[in-house]
């Protein structure tokens, strides 16, 4: 443990005072699925984070926020990417925080598409966002996990890992080109996803339950109306 302490400490190349992040506003819903093992073979397979009818926002109280509302759109995302050693500890689970994570690896995710100039409407709003505050951000959602008691208190993980996503790794990503197209959700996971989720009420299925590749929904977490 001391040993990971000590690494995500070294390569912070910002600073991030956890403390000082004010509580935002979290509502919607989580709803993450797996759709396969990773392409590497490494952690525990490759998921997808899909907006649902109320999906997760961000609703920041930072008076010197770049951008007011996260909503993050469908995305690949690995949660937390907390070494294997380090998750035995509290609070270093890849998705104990896992509102955090999925709207730090959204400011990501639009970033690279800013960078290489193939960004949405959406996507576009997080270019004025410096990479430092992309880490604030993670603090500030992480932060307010624990104020409305959605997590439990933690003394040590939160502003270790609001350190570590603006470490050097972190930085090299923000500033990636060529990965917007890359890291967008393939037509096939985006099926595998439709004929997992149950159609509207009067709507009419077009797969037959029981037929087909089918992605599994792993966890939901629903914070309410905004």
């Amino acid at each position: 443990m001391l040993r990971f302490l000590a690494f995500l400490t070294l390569t912070a190349c910002g600073s991030v005072d956890y403390d000082d992040a004010p509580v935002g506003r979290l509502s919607g819903t989580v709803l993450v699925m797996w759709v396969g093992e990773t392409e590497a073979g490494e952690g525990d397979g490759r998921f997808v984070y899909v907006p649902s009818a109320t999906p997760l926002r961000f609703e920041r109280t930072n008076p010197s926020a770049t951008l007011k509302t996260i909503q993050p759109e469908m995305m690949y995302t690995d949660g937390g990417s907390i070494p294997a050693l380090a998750q035995v500890f509290k609070g270093f689970s890849p998705w104990g925080y896992a509102p955090a994570y999925i709207v730090h690896d959204w400011l990501f995710v639009a970033r690279k598409c800013v960078n290489d100039n193939s960004a949405n409407p959406d996507q576009a709003a997080v270019a004025q966002m410096p990479f430092g505050e992309s880490a604030t951000v993670a603090a500030e959602v992480i932060k307010t996990l624990i104020d409305t008691n959605t997590v439990a208190p933690n003394d040590v993980a939160p502003q270790l890992i609001a350190s570590a996503v603006a470490g050097p790794i972190a930085k090299s990503r923000w500033d990636a080109r060529g990965a917007c197209a890359r890291d967008k959700v393939t037509p096939a996971h985006v099926d595998m996803i439709r004929r997992a989720l149950p159609a509207p009420p009067g709507a009419r299925s077009a797969q037959p339950p029981g037929k087909g590749p089918v992605a599994q929904i792993v966890q939901v977490i629903d914070f309410g109306a905004p």
